[in-house]
């Protein structure tokens, strides 16, 4: 069991904290009992079906979502980007790609604030490391799923922030721009800020995130990469979640194997994750 100067410790290292976080809309959870922490300057994937909860986390941590028990707690002046779905967006607004990019300024310069010279530099800097340079006056409404996505990581760029959260950012965008999108995450991961990314792809995951949670409305596995996405626990997250909806899909091929429901505090493994041990 850690010392007291090991949870000192683990705590400094923190970007966020749940301690038992329960979250959902209505009287419904759809996240549970989420204990744990995100350690600063850390790349993690996010994964599981449709309806884990994982997008109900994301909002949670942005505050959006106020809990239903429980706490998320986020050091001390961190700034955070998200980055929702895209179909969140409504891309009928008579934006510009300038405009839309810019919104990444807000934080610093306030709503109404005035652009600087310096400001506008690193609008077009970021359009530039999205591949979107010469965009600027394009209408949000042109752009395709993978350019949109860009001028949105772009909008991320700008934002400078310590805590870069992005909801499903690979879905319906071409596989050229998800391999630039991995690159400006990994650029973004090499900055030491701490990174959450919902995704759907397994693979993907299993490529280029170090760190893995795996959500079925509760933590079934949170660590290294490997180890989460382990058979046992995929399977273990598809029992959780049909017991709770009879006909999702989940993205893995099926495997044949009996596992029987452990308590959901099993998931923690990794002492780093695991504040209920330590406090």
């Amino acid at each position: 069991m850690p010392t007291s100067t090991n949870l000192l410790d683990q705590m400094t290292q923190a970007c966020l904290t749940f301690r038992d976080l329960t979250l959902g809309y209505g009287s419904h959870p759809a996240v549970h009992h989420l204990d744990g922490i995100v350690e600063k300057g850390s790349l993690t994937a996010v994964v599981g079906a449709n309806g884990s909860g994982k997008s109900t986390l994301m909002k949670g941590i942005v505050g959006v979502l106020n809990p239903m028990a429980g706490s998320v707690s986020k050091a001390q002046g961190t700034r955070i980007a998200y980055l929702p779905q895209q179909s969140e967006l409504d891309r009928s607004f008579p934006a510009r790609v300038v405009d839309l990019v810019s919104l990444g300024l807000w934080p610093k310069r306030g709503l109404l604030g005035r652009h600087t010279s310096e400001d506008r530099a690193s609008v077009s800097q970021a359009l530039k490391a999205v591949g979107l340079a010469g965009f600027e006056k394009r209408p949000i409404d042109t752009l395709s799923g993978g350019q949109l996505q860009r001028a949105l990581f772009a909008r991320v760029l700008v934002q400078d922030a310590d805590l870069i959260l992005l909801d499903e950012p690979f879905n319906a965008v071409d596989t050229k721009t998800v391999g630039d999108l991995i690159a400006l995450i990994k650029q973004w991961h090499g900055e030491h800020r701490t990174i959450l990314v919902v995704a759907h792809d397994l693979e993907l995951v299993r490529q280029n995130f170090p760190e893995t949670l795996l959500l079925a409305r509760r933590p079934v596995a949170w660590g290294s990469t490997l180890e989460t996405l382990h058979p046992e626990n995929l399977l273990r997250a598809r029992r959780f979640h049909e017991a709770w909806e009879d006909d999702a899909p989940w993205c893995e091929p099926s495997e044949n194997g009996h596992s029987h429901e452990h308590h959901h505090g099993d998931a923690h493994h990794h002492h780093h994750h695991d504040v209920k041990a330590a406090s």
